[in-house]
Order: structure tokens, then sequence, then C-alpha cells
């Protein structure tokens, strides 16, 4: 029997119905893409994003414009929302000694000083400094740092009283608004009767502006949810209007962003865990004026919960796709705390082996997680963060997080290469991608889209006893090189062991078009920073430690095996990492497979 088991090339054509342990008919999930594509449906929405954008910075740029903003004056503050995210004292600690340290920059400013008419050192920096992403944490420096924060916030007012396209953008917008009102009761209690009212006056304007365009369906419910909780902070008529009219368009909202099974509509598992974050908040915050979480709110915290349960690997952290990054196990664990807790080890009989949300398929051993993106990335307006990485997956043994992606988020906007098919751990045909994002001022009227070929994919997944069968098939390569990419994975679930095959074969119809000429592929498996790899001296398996140091084996029959030099995103900064690369050249008109497997080090028969 060979090594690479229901694989192997000396024996039959092996199929999920040939598996011992696998029963019961396919399950085939065709999945297919919708939305714009480029070409000439790309101009329209050029034309008319451009448009709209010219129109709003006239409108909105008005010298009289910000008085339309106003509304009822709020002269207290109702609640004090309860911001779920985990934060770090020590940025507050560094602020109150008149250092900012954000996005792994820093900048220094003159005591009693502030950063507001000076430039940024980065434009990640700018935007979580005009994001308030630093006032969480000033709020745990107890009363000085409410009267800091407190300084700096009307310091801001005074500085953005007009809006602007990028202090005032839908994004940071949100995010400042949902900062501010965590903070506002405390601010507000360090503060002169003048200084609350500037305080509830500049909550007030920011969150009536969130009820108005731009913006666009992305992101739509994550402002209308910021809008509503300071609609809980402010008191009296001021804040229940808003409330009332955020609270009105935020169910439809929820409906169109969040997924029957709980995936967010970009396919980012970092932005699902983020939207169930604020959901959490204002839930907090209506319970603290004794209103009762509306349905579709309620609902959509059960969606997102079951899907972040799925997408979250062992180490406690999310698994990285499409644009999100992994977090921190402090907040997917404060996002689940609301929820009975799952078992921290995988068994068998407790939980399935095979499940999934959305586009997203998870496999289980009690050993080995893997979770593949089986679904085409997000079109339109929700692929601004899309990554064209097809059939990519990523695997966990034990704790240890072994192969995974570049782990690119937009926090890293100027790395947009890392989108790409290669900066995952899928295949690439001759070191091109299935999309590109959209640059320059295509990039700068419609943000940087994901655009290409509409994706066409297709799920085959099947269980048994002990044993675990996934097949994704996609179109990626047709277009280019006229073949099919077909990735099986076997999973035996006794052994932790995981088989695989990688099939490109000519599509249908495509064998007598295409030229017959040699396309060169390399399937790419990136490791996790700190993730040891050391070859073999037979040159077809490589020895892989985690942080725990339990070994295990990756062994390929490709034709060219190499441990190469990669990179890894982290809070967008740029980390050293090694990726395995198994390279060939694949022909145009014939069928070719290539074999892996993953298994624990120490068996009989291992290489030395």
């Amino acid at each position: 029997m060979s090594p690479f088991g229901p694989f192997a090339r000396d024996e039959p054509s092996v199929g999920p119905d040939q598996i011992p342990g696998l029963h019961g008919a396919p399950v085939r999930t065709p999945v297919r893409a919708a939305g714009a594509t480029t070409g000439p449906g790309l101009w329209p929405a050029l034309a008319a994003g451009a448009l709209a954008r010219q129109l709003w910075i006239e409108l909105y740029g008005l010298p009289g414009y910000a008085l339309t903003l106003k509304g009822p004056a709020a002269a207290a503050f109702a609640a004090t929302p309860r911001d779920y995210r985990p934060a770090d004292p020590a940025t507050g600690k560094l602020i109150l000694s008149n250092r900012f340290t954000l996005a792994g920059l820093s900048q220094d400013i003159e005591a009693d000083a502030d950063p507001w008419n000076r430039p940024s050192p980065s434009r990640a920096f700018a935007v979580e400094l005009h994001a308030f992403a630093w006032l969480p944490s000033l709020m745990l420096q107890g009363e000085r740092g409410s009267r800091e924060g407190l300084r700096l916030t009307l310091a801001w007012g005074q500085a953005f009283a007009r809006w602007s396209p990028f202090a005032w953008g839908p994004e940071i917008l949100g995010r400042r608004v949902m900062n501010l009102a965590c903070a506002a009761r405390r601010m507000g209690q360090a503060a002169t009767d003048a200084e609350r009212l500037r305080l509830a006056d500049l909550l007030g304007r920011q969150a009536r502006q969130l009820l108005r365009p731009p913006g666009g369906a992305a992101g739509r419910a994550e402002r209308l949810t910021a809008a509503a909780v300071a609609g809980c902070v402010l008191a009296g008529s001021a804040g229940t209007g808003l409330r009332r009219r955020a609270l009105t368009r935020l169910g439809r909202a929820l409906e169109t962003t969040v997924g029957p099974d709980g995936l967010h509509a970009s396919h980012s598992p970092e932005a699902g865990l983020e939207l169930l974050l604020d959901l959490l908040t204002l839930e907090d915050a209506l319970a603290q004026l004794s209103e009762p979480t509306p349905p579709a709110v309620a609902q959509a915290m059960d969606r997102l919960t079951r899907g972040l349960r799925i997408l979250s690997l062992p180490d406690g952290r999310l698994a990285t796709f499409q644009g999100g990054g992994p977090s921190t196990p402090g907040r997917v664990a404060a996002a689940l705390a609301h929820a009975e807790p799952e078992p921290e080890a995988f068994d068998p009989a407790v939980g399935p082996g095979l499940d999934g949300v959305g586009g997203f398929v998870r496999l289980r051993s009690p050993l080995m997680t893997v979770i593949a993106d089986a679904a085409p990335p997000a079109r339109g307006v929700w692929s601004v963060n899309a990554c064209a990485q097809p059939a990519a997956f990523e695997i966990a043994c034990g704790r240890d997080r072994l192969i995974t992606g570049s782990g690119w988020t937009p926090r890293a906007a100027d790395r947009q290469g890392l989108r790409l098919t290669p900066g995952h751990s899928t295949l690439t045909l001759g070191e091109r991608s299935t999309a590109e994002p959209l640059g320059g001022w295509k990039s700068e009227v419609l943000g940087p889209r994901l655009a290409g070929r509409p994706l066409h994919v297709e799920v085959e997944r099947r269980e048994g006893e002990g044993a675990l069968w996934l097949e994704i098939e996609h179109d990626g390569w047709v277009t280019q090189h006229g073949l099919l990419h077909q990735r099986r994975l076997y999973m035996d679930q006794r052994l932790d062991e995981l088989r695989a095959e990688e099939r490109l074969y000519p599509a249908p119809g495509q064998k007598e078009v295409v030229r017959a000429i040699a396309a060169p592929y390399a399937i790419r498996f990136q490791l996790e920073p700190g993730v040891s790899a050391s070859l073999a001296r037979d040159r077809r398996s490589i020895l892989l430690r985690g942080a725990s140091g339990r070994g295990w084996w990756f062994r390929t029959d490709g034709p060219d095996v190499a441990i190469e030099p990669s990179v890894h995103v982290e809070e967008g900064l740029t980390r050293r990492s090694l990726q395995i690369v198994v390279r060939g050249s694949a022909r145009t008109d014939a069928e070719t497979k290539i074999r892996w497997k993953l298994s624990p080090a120490g068996a009989p028969g291992d290489p030395a």
C-alpha cells in the first residue's frame, strides 16, 4: 500500500464510494460567484462612484453643512455601554507620557499638545488615531485617563468641526463613534457642565452623520450599530430619536450582512467577529435602558456566534481568510463569553468531524483541524478586502497552527500583492493570480475591490466511521490555461493523518481549443511564523515543528520540493516566515496529479 493511501498512483482511481467507512450520497454544493465583473461592466460602477464621491465631497464640504447635523441638546449621558474588546493598558500609559503608539509606530507630542494638526507616521497610524482606537486603553487609566481623553476629544472636535473625506469617512467615523459612545459617560464625569455639553453635541453630530450617505451596503450594519449605541448613551430626546432611527434600519442591514449560517458578507471571519462584538455592546447598552434587544439583532448574534465557533482554531484565534486576521484569543473569548462553552478538545463522540459555515468547511480529528475556503471570494462592494485564493486552507495540529496564509488584512494596505493567489496555501499556475485588486484612480473611486472573472466552485464532502472527505474544484485557471484545479482532502481521524491530491485536468470542451503547452505550477504551504521546517534526506519529506515542539511529517511525490522564505502580516506589520513550495509542470491537454500527506512524526517508516 502506498503511503499516500487512497491517492496512490499505482492503484485504481479511488473515489469516496471506495474508501472504507465512507457512506451515503455525496453532498455536492455548487457555488457560483455573482456581481460585477471586469471589462465593460466595471465602467458604469466607476462612473457612478466617481460622480457620487464628488457630489458628497462638494455637499458635505459646504460651509453651512455642520448646521444640518444639529439636533436636540443632550445635557447628560444615559448609559455606559460595555466594550467587550480587551484593551491594552500600556497604550493609555504611553499617551499619558505624551507618546501615541498605533499600528506599530510611535509619535511623540509635546506636553498639553495634541496630535491633530501634524502629519502622522503612516496612513495606518492616522486611521487608528482618528478612529480613537486608543481611547479604550486610556479609559483604563482612571480619572487622569478620563480627563486626558476628554481633552483630546474636544481638541479633535475643534480641529475637525467641518466634514472632511478622511476624518469623517464612513469606516473611520463608525469606529470613532463606537469608541466615543463607550467612553462618553466616564469622560463626562471629569468634565465641566460646558465641556459635557460640547462632548454630547460632538457625539450626536457624528452619530447623525452615520445615518447619511455615502457608505453603501458594505459596513452599513456596523455604522448603524455604532449610531444605535450612541443613541443609547445620549440622554433625552436626542438619544431616543437617534436610537429609533438606527434600530429601524439595522434589521435589514443585518439580513444583508450576516448569512443564514453566520458568515459575514465579506467572507472575512474577523469581520464577523468584530460585528458580533459591536452587537454585544449594543445589547448591553439597551439592557441598561431596560429596553429589549430587537429580534433581528438577537438572531444575527446567534448566527455570528455559530460561525465564529467553526472559524476558530484550537489556539483560540481565527482562521485567516479573505482579508481577515487571526485576532487574539482574548478577543475571540470575549465574543463567545455570552454563549455556552464548547469543549476545548475535539471529541468524535460529542461533535461532528465535518461541518462548515458559508463557503468554509472544517475537518477535525483529535489532533488535527483543517479549515478550507470552498467558495468564490466576495464580489462588488463586499470585495474591497477579498483575496483571490481559491481552495486555500489552514491546518492546526494540536494547538500549533502549522500551515496558514500570508495573513493580509486592510491594516497592511500597502501590500496588496499578498491578496493574490500565491499569498495563501493553494495552487497557482504560471505564477499568476485568478483575480487582482483594483489600483490607481479606480481604487480611489471604488476602493481596492477584487476584480476578475467570476469564479465557479464545486464542493463535495462526505464523512463516515473515522474518515472525512472533502473535494473542492474551481475554474480559476480555465481562461488562462484551460485547466480545472481539483483539491481532494482525505482525513483519517484514527491516525490524525491528512492525505491530499492536487489534480489539474482540461475543462470539458477545452482540450481541443487550448494549445498543448507545459504550464508551470506551484503548490504553496505557507508556514506560521516560528514553525521550523527541516528537509529530510529523501528530498521529499519535511519535518515541521510548532511552538509545542511536536513533530509532523509533510511528504509529497511532487517533482521539486523546496523550503523558501516568505512573509506573514500580523497587525499590519510584516514578519519573516517560511513556505513549502512544490513545483512542476502540467500539460494543458492532459491530466496532472500531485499527492501530499501530513502525519504525526514518530510513526514506523518515517524518513530519517
